[in-house]
């Protein structure tokens, strides 16, 4: 159970000397970005050119509190919306190849959070016995989302299972649960089932009531699986949150696809 908590704790800060220190963009498509260490004599001598290097402020995909609207386009379906759509530049699974692309809407004031090394997958791709975050996104206001990733291993032995192939819609919420709410789920606080069809591929969605959950106490949650992996899609909010961001969330969670 210590392994699904860390999934939703903050972010752990480490501190290395500058001199010893080389920066790799958290985005990829960033990659133009980069950071000259200098050795204390060359700065003390007065290597003034390099100064903008250390100084410069990162371009907005790089800065944790820059709204998506600044930088993604606006979602052809529904324009008050932007689209995030992500490819093998996003996320390391993506780039192993382990996850398919994905995309959804996002209202524009949200920002992406940047996750942690350790709870990314990006240590044990292509191969982690272990559920990872692929992407986060917030809003103070409207609540939260993210996109975790399992191995298909670990729901069923059959490769390239399908989500139906895997077990009914309480079954897969059944093993999936603690990545929705953070602890754990009581079914109980399961309000309701549906299936999604989108072409040849299906979607299980939830709607739950979980008063202890780390997440929020109301979560939305959407699930399939594709080649080795299942996604699933969750979308949160507390009680102050809730009444006025249900419906946001619940047209997020109705855009995202595989």
């Amino acid at each position: 159970m210590a392994a699904i908590s860390s999934l939703f704790s903050p972010t752990p800060s480490f501190s290395t000397p500058l001199s010893s220190f080389k920066l790799s963009p958290k985005h990829p498509q960033d990659s133009n970005l980069h950071l000259t260490c200098l050795s204390r004599r060359d700065f003390l001598n007065g290597s003034a050119a390099l100064l903008p290097l250390l100084i410069s402020p990162p371009p907005p995909s790089l800065a944790r509190e820059v709204e998506v609207g600044s930088y993604l386009p606006p979602s052809p379906a529904n324009p008050s919306f932007v689209l995030f759509s992500a490819t093998s530049k996003d996320t390391p699974a993506l780039r192993a190849g382990n996850v398919q692309p994905y995309k959804f809407i996002l209202p524009p004031t949200w920002k992406q959070m940047r996750i942690a090394n350790i709870l990314s997958g990006n240590y044990c791709q292509p191969k982690c016995a272990e559920p990872w975050i692929e992407v986060k996104f917030e809003d103070e206001k409207q609540g939260k989302i993210q996109v975790v990733a399992s191995p298909l291993i670990r729901l069923t032995n059959k490769p390239n299972a399908t989500i139906e192939d895997i077990g009914t819609p309480d079954k897969v919420i059944a093993s999936l649960g603690p990545f929705v709410t953070g602890n754990t789920l009581d079914p109980d606080e399961l309000v309701k089932t549906s299936i999604e069809k989108r072409g040849d591929q299906t979607y299980y969605k939830y709607v739950l009531d979980t008063p202890y959950a780390l997440t929020g106490s109301h979560n939305l949650a959407k699930a399939t699986a594709k080649g080795n992996t299942v996604i699933l899609f969750v979308a949160s909010a507390n009680d102050k949150q809730w009444p006025s961001s249900e419906k946001t969330l619940q047209a997020i969670l109705d855009s995202f696809e595989v």
